[in-house]
């Protein structure tokens, strides 16, 4: 009979250190190279960052220097293409090429910034919920519920609306209206993660709450954030480009793929390039982090997309 509750015991908890996450570890670059997809995504990220840091020393022009003479003017690879202005001119006189990268810079640091944000607001009540339980994990349930029952673009355009559309407005706006998922994924994990032995140790020998949750839950919790800091970064960049496409985003002169669009959509049927540039660099930037964050969901979970 003690045998069997010993066997009974040991099944237990080997049941529960499987269904813990992985730590974070090191990978090798042939485990890099078996995920063409975080490759190719993060290599096109890497490189639309690092054009967006190094903005002012790879725009030919000044992006907000206006020249009524020259407006309008198309791209190189057509007739009427002038190699002073390779993706051509918009509707002001301003290079295009200019602001496409200047844009990017706005895109990224809006993107990073909004999901810095929710990131660490989603961490903080997912932890708290997981690991204390109890009412603490009601009220954090009850203000994920609030979150989510709340239309994430609708609230953005009426608060924007109200209080006038800024870089900094939107990052808050946005910031403050994406930690739902982060939560919901670090509370589900940490209330399984505070349940095993390494923690009920930590317990044990007086570690302090907040030691716990930083060095013995936390560090557990890193691959599922990186990866669903991909997934909003993306979702961020896209409502950012909604909410200046319909005026309530960033404000003119200041450049933005979204307002790019919104400025040239009275011109689509005579100036096409000046929708088209913007709206391939915007899709293929959210398509970029997207393949990026599917290969670091397989690197990190390589058993399974749950």
């Amino acid at each position: 009979m003690s045998n069997m509750t010993d066997v009974t015991s040991t099944a237990d908890t080997g049941a529960e250190a499987d269904a813990a996450p992985r730590a974070p570890g090191r990978y090798s670059w042939a485990s890099l190279k078996a995920h063409p997809s975080l490759l190719i995504g993060g290599g096109i990220v890497l490189l639309m960052i690092l054009v967006a840091l190094f903005a002012p020393l790879l725009a030919p022009h000044d992006p907000y220097a206006q020249d009524i003479t020259n407006r309008a003017v198309p791209p190189v690879w057509f007739d009427k293409g002038s190699w002073d202005h390779i993706l051509g001119t918009d509707q002001l006189g301003r290079d295009y090429l200019s602001r496409l990268i200047y844009g990017g810079r706005v895109s990224l640091l809006i993107g990073f910034a909004a999901v810095s944000i929710a990131g660490v607001i989603g961490t903080v009540l997912g932890l708290l919920g997981g690991y204390f339980g109890g009412r603490v994990d009601m009220v954090v349930t009850f203000l994920t519920t609030i979150r989510l029952s709340l239309p994430v673009i609708l609230v953005a355009l009426a608060v924007v609306a109200v209080l006038g559309g800024s870089i900094t407005i939107v990052v808050i706006v946005l910031g403050l209206l994406k930690w739902d998922r982060f939560a919901v994924v670090v509370r589900a994990t940490a209330s399984q993660i505070s349940r095993l032995d390494y923690v009920r140790s930590a317990q044990a020998a007086g570690a302090s709450t907040f030691y716990i949750l930083t060095r013995e839950v936390l560090p557990n919790l890193t691959p599922q954030l990186i990866v669903i800091a991909t997934i909003e970064i993306a979702s961020a960049i896209l409502m950012e480009a909604a909410l200046s496409f319909l005026g309530l985003g960033v404000q003119p002169p200041t450049p933005s793929w979204g307002l790019m669009i919104s400025e040239a959509k009275g011109y689509m049927f005579f100036s096409f390039w000046l929708i088209s540039i913007p709206g391939i660099a915007l899709a293929t930037l959210v398509f970029a982090i997207n393949l990026a964050g599917d290969g670091l969901r397989d690197l990190v979970s390589p058993d399974g997309r749950g």
